[in-house]
Order: C-alpha cells, then structure tokens, then sequence
C-alpha cells in the first residue's frame, strides 16, 4: 500500500492520492487566516473506521441476501485537548434501514469491529470503540 502527499497551497492543503489515482484533500482542522478546504488527519481516522465498518456490515449482509435500503454512519471520537492525543473514545452510531432481522444486523456489525475492520483493530489499542445500532427508526439492544 502507498500513498503519495503533495502540498498544493502555501498553507496546509495537501492532496492525498492512492495507486488508483482516487484524490483525498487534508487540511487543518481550523484556521483563522484562511478556508480550510479539506478534512483533519483524525477526521481521516473516523472515516477510515466508518468506511471501513460499512464495507464488512454490508458485504456480511449482501451473503445472506440481505439487502439496505438505507445505510448511513455517524462516528463520534473523544480526545484530549492536548496535542498528539490519540482518541480516548469512538462511537459508531450506525442508522440502517430495511427487510434486516435484529439479530443478523447485530452480528454483522461485530464480525465487523471485533474481527474483519483493519482501521478499527488498530485504533482499538489506544481507544475504546463502541457502537449502536438504529433499525428502522428504532435503537436496537446489542447484547
């Protein structure tokens, strides 16, 4: 895996891009003196857990021929304030809509953040990750 970083203003926008060529912005999380046009670096690191969860919970459900009408994430991250804090808590609030029994829903979502998601097994050294699940409109106990 490589990633190539090229600085493309005289502040702190960088284009990411990878060996498909697919284009990431990065950016400081907040200035003063100028448009911040591009996601932070722990910005990026919540991403890359919803990303990748979602791509695991929708590939588990597809194999059971279960299909999402609608599927989206919020991901929450608590840190310190202090620079280089990693994030001390992350909560994955998953809304998912659709024909999807409780229990197969739940599954999916642990196969995902106990064993299949990369991103969310190495954060799980430094952060306590969590999640909850809304089916149909309704929070859904995980046991």
């Amino acid at each position: 895996m490589k990633i190539n970083l090229e600085r493309i203003n005289d502040k702190y926008l960088f284009e990411l891009t990878n060996k498909n060529g697919h284009k990431v912005l990065l950016d400081r999380k907040y200035s003063e003196d100028y448009n911040v046009k591009g996601s932070s670096p722990m910005e990026l690191l919540l991403m890359g857990v919803a990303g990748c969860s979602s791509i695991d919970i929708i590939s588990i459900l597809e194999k059971q021929k279960l299909q999402a009408k609608s599927y989206k994430m919020e991901v929450f991250g608590d840190r310190e304030s202090e620079p280089g804090s990693p994030f001390s808590k992350i909560h994955v609030e998953l809304h998912i809509e659709g024909d999807i029994p409780p229990d197969r829903i739940i599954r999916a979502a642990h196969l995902s953040f106990d064993k299949y998601c990369s991103v969310s097994k190495n954060l799980e050294k430094t952060s306590e990750i969590a999640h909850s699940i809304i089916l149909n409109g309704k929070k859904i106990k995980i046991a």
